[in-house]
């Protein structure tokens, strides 16, 4: 067996040193609007669930709800992409039936009650391309305030199946009936 030269070793070591540039993975900063997703059962033993909701989680850092999701405006409901919001099963909707399918969901925040529409429109970014011909439909949610502050944005269902979200002191809550 031939011993390597000095050259062949430095040529060795310098492709291996190029292989691992080349190849090295750059991983972003971890986002600050972390995707988060509820869903109805909400049991994670429960497999076979109703309805799912994907959205991101904005943070408040100091800025008040109504600076960042002001009323009688259009809002993502979240951060990033518009939240996408599935019905496995038709589902009644603060009295409206929606069928089973994905839908974005953005909300137009209010003092009193929250307009929630959801739309037809998919894999899209926040509400900037929203178009009001694709509603499938518009309910109202109800707002309540809480003494507990939450930083982070948060939707939750309850053991009935209303949808409940969160941020700062504001609650709103919006009941469904899974058909």
């Amino acid at each position: 067996m031939k011993k390597p030269t000095l050259i062949s070793t430095l040529t060795m070591a310098f492709i291996m040193l190029l292989s691992l540039t080349v190849t090295a993975q750059e991983f972003p900063d971890l986002n600050k609007s972390p995707m988060d997703a509820a869903s109805f059962p909400s049991h994670y033993k429960e497999s076979n669930k109703s309805v799912k909701i994907i959205y991101s989680r904005p943070q408040l850092k100091g800025r008040s709800l109504e600076t960042l999701a002001p009323n009688g405006k259009q809002w993502r409901t979240g951060a990033n992409e518009a939240a996408e919001i599935t019905f496995y099963k038709d589902t009644d909707v603060a009295g409206t039936l929606i069928k089973a399918g994905t839908y974005t969901l953005s909300t137009i925040p209010g003092e009193t009650e929250w307009t929630f529409i959801f739309s037809s429109d998919l894999n899209v970014w926040g509400t900037y391309f929203y178009n009001e011909a694709n509603d499938v439909a518009r309910v109202k949610g109800n707002v309540t305030n809480s003494d507990t502050s939450l930083e982070a944005f948060s939707i939750a269902f309850d053991d009935g199946g209303t949808m409940h979200l969160g941020w700062g002191n504001t609650r709103v809550a919006l009941p469904m009936n899974i058909k």
